[in-house]
């Protein structure tokens, strides 16, 4: 699996319905496809690589580039998914602005409707949120939440933040399969076109490890971590890592620590805790390097095609009818699979292969 972080140019508006369309019909197929050939899970592995994702955003047609290829190719996955998730055992939930803020209400419509468990992934769903808001402070603030899951329970994350002052967006990734911690170096994939150096709190890192296990004896001991909050009037540390009266409120701080107490046994129980937010963790890491001298990450996690055109016409105009052959081509490829005959499927498989 390729791992990066992908930023994107911040970009506003919609796909028009012509091409939005025609993206819901593709992808419908294609997804098909891969289910088809390789099995289901494969639809979430391909998901989690955001190299993959933007590439399908390239067969689709939308912007190679903008913040828009995530949203809007999530939009047609997902409703995509509304026609043939059934038959394909996979599903979405979540979206953009106030649909991410519904996604466990989506989920029990879809648990309810296709008898599927849907709790755990509700608690999935609020952990990579968190995590990306509060533990990875590079300042973007998450807009959108696309959870993809197996009715078996596997699943995949891609959510994004936006920096309005920089005009850029970022995509996260996350895989379900083999993810071995939800806060040390948990994505499959960060989509960055610019590494950002200095700025950042990141709390995901291995080399953060120290600090998680202190913040933790921290909350379990709130007298010892205000005791040590008093003292401190100001720590200077690169650009704007510095602690103020200004950052933390203390009523609210002592009120969350007070509930939290001797209740934690791990940091992602630290981060189910409503009212732990960004201040609080800042806090928590520099008092951590004061009282246990555990350093923090400042370090940015991020690392560093066209078929049928692009919808703002580079390199070139979408071309309808080339788009509309291919989706036609795989709807018959499919249909002729399903009554044993696969030529079509293996052709297309034979030029793939010539052509990678």
């Amino acid at each position: 699996m390729r791992r990066g972080i992908a930023d994107l140019p911040l970009h506003y508006g919609k796909a028009p319905p012509w091409l939005f369309e025609r993206m819901v019909s593709l992808s419908r197929s294609i997804l098909g496809f891969i289910a088809m050939e390789y099995g289901r899970d494969e639809i979430l592995k391909r998901l989690s690589d955001p190299f993959w994702f933007q590439s399908l955003g390239c067969v689709l047609g939308f912007d190679w580039h903008s913040s828009g290829v995530t949203t809007t190719v999530c939009g047609a996955l997902k409703e995509a998914l509304r026609s043939v998730g059934r038959d394909l055992g996979v599903f979405s939930a979540g979206g953009k602005g106030k649909s991410a803020l519904e996604t466990p209400k989506h989920l029990d419509t879809l648990g309810e409707r296709f008898s599927v468990d849907v709790e755990g992934l509700k608690d999935v769903s609020r952990l990579v949120a968190k995590v990306d808001n509060v533990l990875v402070q590079d300042g973007y603030r998450l807009y959108h939440h696309s959870l993809f899951f197996t009715e078996d329970g596997k699943w995949v994350v891609i959510q994004q933040g936006m920096n309005a002052m920089l005009r850029l967006a970022r995509r996260y990734h996350w895989a379900g399969e083999g993810l071995r911690s939800f806060v040390e170096e948990p994505h499959s994939g960060i989509s960055a076109q610019e590494v950002h150096r200095k700025i950042i709190l990141n709390l995901i890192s291995s080399k953060s490890a120290g600090v998680r296990k202190a913040i933790l004896e921290l909350v379990n001991d709130g007298e010892t971590f205000l005791k040590e909050l008093d003292n401190v009037k100001r720590l200077s540390m690169p650009r704007r890592h510095y602690i103020s009266p200004e950052d933390v409120n203390r009523v609210k701080l002592r009120e969350t620590l007070n509930k939290v107490q001797n209740r934690i046994r791990s940091f992602e129980d630290l981060l189910r805790i409503r009212g732990i937010g960004e201040k609080t963790i800042r806090a928590l890491t520099f008092v951590s390097e004061i009282v246990c001298g555990a350093k923090p990450s400042f370090e940015d996690p991020a690392r560093y095609s066209f078929a049928h055109g692009g919808k703002d016409g580079h390199p070139y105009p979408v071309q309808k009818d080339i788009y509309d052959t291919t989706i036609g081509m795989l709807k018959e490829a499919i249909a002729r699979a399903r009554i044993g005959d696969r030529e079509k499927l293996k052709a297309i498989k034979r030029l793939s292969e010539l052509i990678s």
